[in-house]
């Protein structure tokens, strides 16, 4: 209320003071006006009369008075005077009231030169112009020009009266305004942030208010509140569900678990993840700049990791827009809205990102590393690139670890199979872990590469190498075994060169047990009515267009299943979600043409005027919005024709609480040995996926929900957390050599 008050009285203040500035210059203005329209009519009136009488001297009265009388009008006296100021004629309304000298008349005849005033003569305000009378060069008398100026006066009150009105008016007017704005913008937001923590620290878990005042209306405190009570939210249900999970004798790991497991192993030793793709890119988009997460796997599992450890994050800086939002290191937090480690951007020229990222990396080691029936391409300038890129991205590691004692570095994928090595050379004492997020081959596949022991050597440098699968750690050794001279380790599972030691060993990777922290509160009928369609079923696919992803394969069986089970049409909408990747790769945008051309076949085949069976959405979707496609389908299908992991089909069983929905599952992805109550496929049998996807639809409630629980707690047992608690943990253990002290 007394913020309202003085912001009032601000107002009124201001009005007051505008107001009154412009009415005092429109009355100087009007004033000016009117006495030069006085002045006007007195030196035409003046100059008449100067003109019709003859030097007073030569006049006799009787002349004088009747040229006085006939140049008098109502409200225009004149009075004629001699030499000496005495008057000899006036007309008669002014002639009474005239006092026996003016000083204009006196001033008139002694300098001979016209004057002018505004004085009271009789009951009101008369202009008075006395003007000299000559007679060879000298003053014989003067005429004087009385006009009735009482109007100036009551113009000016005029004036004052309306402004005075309007600044009333207008100070009311916007008073009013400006305190129901305080009351929507700033007193009620307010108040429902009150409420809000007040409650919080009650320790009822109540949401954050959801539509909150835009912070710029009045300074960042709304905004810190805000984050200061999601973080006491955060903090409160970290510290019940570790209660309950202490209760229950259960080791689930949650984020507030690893933050304590990291202070205890790390020591305060820093943490450095290393990856090709960055958590948050930003981009040009309308002449403003958008902050979006990329389409990835890698992504949707470090960035937990990441707000719970800290640390820094190198990745290449891919957005458009990602220099101007960095500082001159390329450095910027994240969370934006809340930071929580830091992001180190490397900056790649066009043709580093070609050579290395699209060339060597995805049309060479992906598809070598994916059994999917893609040749591989490998060209020496990209090798070339490949080599340059990681020596880059070298450079800033070490530029990031100069100060830190003991850093722990965490490499992430194939994009820099040589890092390790690297880093070692220079920092010994840092503890380096490589994790490999897509599928290693066996030995014979992976020795078509013409570089296959300088990618070897590079990660041998590192002191543990992981992988999803046992299974994909013993190709990776079989192929070292093949490949180089050194020590296989069977039992322990390590390979020895030279003094150094490298760990080979499995690590799931997973998600988070929350796919979001604050899904969206939309439901079923709304994501339907959203998407302009109406379906008794609904089948959820969400996927980068990529030809591992088994996209064509899934269209040609969904076809399959419409012709099959004719009963389905026009009950069953599948949803595909398809994000573009890599489109400047020609295998990319072939599969993306053969995507969009099955579809149309597919929609052309059965859709009727009201319904079709496959809806298309090629765009790049946030967590936030899969989340509702997740939640509300029926049944999610993840046919990859290989995958290492696959976090798609742990991202839709963590987002179904409600313990519904089945799981359609690529035998080829690695999610499939853990989520072994999922709908198991060979996504090259188009029967066999067509007989899950009805399996699927008419399974009872009963079945779907014992699987969902099954594989529920599968994921949340398994959850990234734990994944980067066991790896730091392995990492943690391994000794290594003190600084200074190189590798021979």
């Amino acid at each position: 209320m007394k913020f309202t008050i003085r912001l009032v009285s601000a107002i009124w203040l201001s009005v007051m003071l505008v107001i009154g500035a412009f009415a005092y210059m429109q009355i100087r203005e009007e004033r000016e006006r009117l006495f030069g329209d006085l002045q006007r009519r007195a030196v035409l009136v003046a100059g008449a009369l100067s003109e019709a009488l003859e030097p007073a001297g030569k006049q006799s009265p009787a002349a004088v008075e009747r040229i006085v009388k006939k140049f008098g009008q109502t409200q225009r006296g004149i009075a004629v005077y001699d030499r000496f100021a005495n008057l000899r004629s006036a007309t008669p309304d002014i002639a009474p009231i005239l006092p026996p000298s003016l000083p204009e008349v006196t001033e008139a005849i002694a300098r001979n030169v016209a004057t002018q005033a505004i004085r009271v003569v009789g009951d009101r305000n008369r202009y008075i112009y006395a003007v000299a009378l000559v007679s060879d060069d000298q003053p014989v008398g003067a005429v004087a020009v009385l006009l009735d100026a009482s109007h100036l006066q009551q113009a000016e009150w005029d004036r004052w009266s309306s402004n005075a009105v309007r600044f009333l008016v207008l100070a009311l007017v916007i008073s009013v305004i400006a305190a129901l704005a305080v009351k929507i913008s700033i007193t009620r937001p307010m108040e429902e942030i009150s409420q809000w923590t007040r409650a919080l620290r009650s320790g009822r878990p109540v949401p954050p208010p959801r539509n909150l005042a835009d912070a710029n209306l009045f300074g960042p405190l709304a905004h810190e509140v805000s984050r200061l009570a999601r973080s006491m939210q955060r903090a409160q249900v970290a510290a019940e569900q570790e209660a309950a999970l202490r209760l229950a004798g259960e080791s689930v790991w949650t984020e507030e678990r690893l933050k304590q497991f990291v202070h205890l192993q790390l020591n305060g030793r820093l943490l450095v993840v290393v990856s090709n793709r960055e958590p948050v890119s930003h981009v040009w988009r309308g002449g403003q700049i958008h902050a979006q997460a990329p389409a990835s796997g890698l992504v949707t599992a470090m960035d937990p990791v990441m707000r719970a450890c800290g640390g820094v994050w190198v990745a290449h800086g891919s957005g458009d827009a990602d220099r101007e939002t960095a500082d001159t290191r390329g450095r910027l937090g994240v969370p934006l809205d809340e930071p929580r480690y830091t992001l180190r951007r490397v900056w790649l020229s066009k043709e580093e990102e070609q050579g290395y990222y699209a060339g060597f990396a995805n049309e060479g080691l992906w598809p070598l590393c994916h059994i999917v029936h893609t040749r591989p391409i490998f060209r020496p300038d990209d090798w070339a690139y490949y080599l340059e890129v990681n020596q880059k991205f070298a450079d800033v590691v070490l530029d990031q670890i100069k100060d830190a004692d003991s850093p722990l570095v965490l490499i992430q994928d194939y994009h820099f199979a040589p890092l390790s090595a690297l880093i070692k050379a220079e920092r010994p004492d840092a503890r380096v872990a490589i994790f490999w997020h897509i599928p290693w081959p066996n030995f014979e596949a992976f020795g078509i590469c013409p570089w296959q022991r300088e990618l070897l050597l590079g990660m041998l440098g590192a002191d543990l190498i992981g992988f999803h699968t046992q299974y994909y750690c013993n190709n990776f050794l079989e192929t070292v075994d093949r490949a180089l001279e050194a020590r296989i380790d069977w039992e322990r599972f390590a390979v020895s060169r030279g003094d150094h030691t490298t760990s080979v060993k499995p690590f799931p990777i997973s998600v988070a047990p929350e796919f979001v922290d604050d899904p969206p509160r939309e439901s079923r009928a709304e994501l339907l009515r959203r998407l302009g369609i109406s379906a008794e079923f609904i089948g959820v696919g969400v996927e980068r267009i990529d030809y591992t992803k088994g996209l064509p394969e899934r269209l040609a069986a969904l076809q399959f299943f419409f012709e099959t089970y004719p009963q389905y049409r026009e009950r069953l909408v599948f949803v595909q979600l398809a994000a573009p990747s890599r489109s400047t790769i020609n295998r990319y945008q072939e599969i993306q043409r053969e995507v969009e051309e099955s579809v149309r076949e597919i929609n052309q085949m059965f859709q009727t005027k009201t319904w079709r069976p496959v809806l298309y959405l090629k765009a790049h979707h946030e967590h936030r919005e899969i989340w509702s496609y997740y939640r509300h389908a029926d049944f999610c299908m993840v046919t990859s024709l290989h995958d290492g992991m696959n976090l798609v089909a742990k991202e839709f069983v963590s987002v179904r609480d409600d313990e519904d929905g089945a799981l359609i599952l690529s035998r080829f992805a690695g999610a499939s040995h853990e989520l072994r109550d999922a709908l198991i496929v060979n996504p090259y049998d188009l029967t066999g996926m067509a007989e899950a996807v009805r399996t699927a639809l008419e399974m009872s409630p009963e079945e779907r929900r014992v699987r969902m629980v099954r594989m529920r707690h599968s994921v949340t047992d398994h959850n990234i957390y734990r994944w980067a608690g066991m790896l730091l943990s392995e990492l943690a253990r391994i000794p290594v050599r003190a600084a200074g002290v190189r590798a021979s």
